[in-house]
């Protein structure tokens, strides 16, 4: 096994840590102890969790994308999922409320609908 394997199954283990810890978090929700110092410190992790994701990632597009060195790697099925969930990751955490909530067409559109005045 190389390098490149071994820090794909890093980052697969840190999406996993990252799935474990929303899991438990939603749970708690669910049970009525989201104040409670473990779900606060579950959410601690998550959010950590999910910054090394994103980072890692980063570093593994870097590395694949580089022009300045030319290789040819070829795409295995680990990196493509990887790259599949960066993808939804990237889409569920855009900050939507920029997108919708201060664009003037989606007021307009809003007023048309008659959701505001």
């Amino acid at each position: 096994m190389n390098y490149l394997h071994s820090y794909i199954y890093l980052i697969i283990a840190i999406k996993f840590c990252f799935i474990l810890m929303a899991i438990l978090h939603i749970y708690l929700l669910t049970k009525g102890l989201a104040d409670s110092d473990l779900d606060k410190n579950i959410i601690y992790w998550k959010e950590r969790t999910e910054f090394i994701f994103v980072i890692l990632m980063s570093l593994l597009l870097i590395y694949l994308f580089n022009p300045a060195y030319n290789h040819n790697i070829m795409i295995d099925y680990e990196m493509k999922f990887l790259l599949y969930l960066f993808g939804f990751l990237l889409i569920i955490n855009a900050k939507w409320s920029t997108f919708f909530e201060e664009a003037k067409w989606f007021k307009e559109l809003q007023k048309i609908v008659g959701k505001i005045n």
